[in-house]
């Protein structure tokens, strides 16, 4: 048997590590948003949720950890465990870099992260694809959530609203509005797992990013009272990898208003907003079990596009 030597010289397998992190220097910081940005580029959807970057730029609860996979001096992947959930358990997301995918390396951060969580882990993936599947599945992770988002064209007719007697629109005042801001969203999202639990710290880092415009927030007062609201986005290429987009960011009607039609008549607020300000499109999030919310939304003209997925596993 002939044997020949192969040209192309021999990699030397370059050592990977994993460090746990409470608090990301600034430079770590810089790194992982380096890297977030090469994947945004490579995937066209961020790998990181709004929840996570805020927590990563500016902190958050001292229970979350940052992983930092490193490739030799490389920084080649990094998660984020919020083990703030006693109920649900301890929920991640991670990302690789482009570079160093295909080597083992999302494997062996996965694998750190279960042994940070103690094995429990509801991990997100952003966009419904096989690799974020078979990488679950290598360490027992099952689908269990769709989150869907949802498109449909500014262009196309949109039918004008109807508040119902009694209810009057206005647009959100910082300093003013927080407060029962909040209670509505408490009490509108009681059982949703991360909407509901939103903190006056949670609003505010919001009130302070370079997306937001109170303009495009709007409250519906019955009397003085505040009884629902549409909070709109308005976010491009930079953040998410696309043309400037609008985004039906938050919807939430008190429970006493319900079957009111408010909440559709507050949607149709929103994105009469939306295309005012010369968006071609318009998105959204829902639960992909929540059929009376993607019925209405298909109502409107929106139509499934893609999902986020949670995959997890359980320790007996």
């Amino acid at each position: 048997m002939a044997c020949f030597a192969s040209r192309t010289p021999r990699v030397r397998p370059v050592t990977a590590r994993v460090e746990v992190r409470q608090r990301l220097d600034d430079q770590e910081i810089t790194d992982v948003l380096a890297l977030v940005e090469a994947a945004t580029e490579a995937d066209g959807v961020r790998p990181l949720n709004e929840h996570v970057m805020l927590h990563l730029r500016y902190g958050g609860d001292p229970r979350a950890r940052s992983l930092l996979l490193h490739a030799g001096d490389a920084l080649a992947g990094y998660a984020h465990v919020d083990p703030t959930d006693e109920v649900e358990g301890p929920s991640g997301e991670l990302v690789i870099h482009p570079a160093y995918r295909r080597q083992g390396h999302g494997r062996r951060l996965l694998r750190a992260v279960l042994d940070e969580t103690g094995g429990r882990l509801r991990l997100w993936a952003h966009g419904d694809n096989d690799g974020a599947g078979a990488l679950a599945a290598s360490l027992g992770l099952q689908r269990v959530r769709s989150l869907w988002q949802m498109r449909r064209s500014l262009f196309a007719p949109l039918a004008p609203y109807t508040l119902p007697d009694g209810v009057r629109l206005r647009t959100f005042e910082p300093g003013r509005d927080e407060e029962e801001w909040l209670k509505v969203n408490a009490a509108a999202f009681a059982h949703h797992p991360e909407q509901g639990a939103w903190t006056l710290d949670d609003l505010l880092r919001r009130e302070g990013e370079p997306w937001f415009d109170p303009a495009g927030f709007f409250l519906a007062v019955r009397g003085e009272r505040l009884v629902g609201f549409h909070w709109t986005k308005i976010h491009g290429s930079s953040e998410h990898g696309h043309e400037p987009l609008g985004e039906v960011y938050v919807v939430g009607v008190d429970p006493s208003q319900q079957g009111t039609g408010l909440g559709k008549a507050l949607t149709l607020a929103g994105l009469s907003h939306l295309r005012s300000r010369g968006l071609a499109q318009a998105m959204l999030y829902v639960d992909g079990t929540n059929t009376a919310a993607i019925r209405l939304y298909e109502s409107l003209g929106f139509a499934r596009w893609d999902a986020d997925v949670m995959y997890a596993t359980t320790v007996s």
